[in-house]
Parts: structure tokens; sequence; C-alpha cells
């Protein structure tokens, strides 16, 4: 859930805190960063304007050994523009919606639980 709010909030820092120092996360477009500083970087340069809001559900996490964990969560995606002015009910969202996948082993370090690995996939989107 943190990783989410990180990345709605724009925190890319935060956001690749919390993976493994040497950690991988590939994004929907099969894009791999590894490594916090490739995984800020990425997060950092996205478009000033854009505001997301991730829902996550299903979030289910097995503890495999004393040191590792895997996991799996559905994410619903929304976006829209800063540029946008809010009315009573917010900002009007862009059309389109995506629905998708994280799959997830987790490693536990000095630090706590970290993320080793964390796969991105999209399984629905509706268009406007």
């Amino acid at each position: 859930m943190r990783f989410v709010l990180c990345n709605d909030r724009r925190d890319p820092h935060g956001l690749a805190a919390l993976f493994a120092e040497k950690g991988v996360l590939v994004r929907p477009n099969g894009q791999t960063l590894v490594g916090r500083a490739a995984i800020a970087a990425a997060y950092a340069d996205r478009p000033a304007d854009r505001l997301t809001r991730h829902l996550v559900g299903n979030v289910l996490i097995d503890v495999t050994s004393a040191t590792g964990a895997i996991g799996s969560s559905t994410v619903l995606l929304w976006s829209g523009s800063a540029q946008d002015v809010p009315g009573p009910f917010g900002r009007p969202a862009q059309g389109r919606q995506v629905m998708g996948e994280f799959e997830d082993t987790f490693v536990r370090t000095a630090q706590g639980w970290r993320i080793a690995r964390r796969e991105a996939r999209f399984t629905f989107v509706r268009e406007a």
C-alpha cells in the first residue's frame, strides 16, 4: 500500500526506498528497472501535471521463510490532470481506467521487509 501512496503523492525516493538495494521493478510495458536509483529516476520523470490514484485490493502475502515472502494484489488506476480545475466533486478523471496486478517477492533486510522484485501488468482497460 505504501508503494501506491508514494506514487500518488509523487514521492519517487520514498517509493524507491521500499525496494531492496538491488530490487527489481518490471513495469507493465516490460521495462525492467534495477536498483533504487533507477526506480526513483523513472518515477521522478513522469509528467508534472499527471495526477493518479491507485486503489489496491485482493492483497495476499505468504511468508515463505524467516527472510522471504511472496505476494500479489489487484490495482485499479485512475488518472487526471492538475491543469483541470476541481469542481465540487473533484477534478475530472481521464477516460481511461486500467486494472492491473502486482506480483511481488519480498526480502527481510536489516532495515525491515523490502520488495526484492515487483512485476506489474495490466489485465483490463476501459477507454472513454
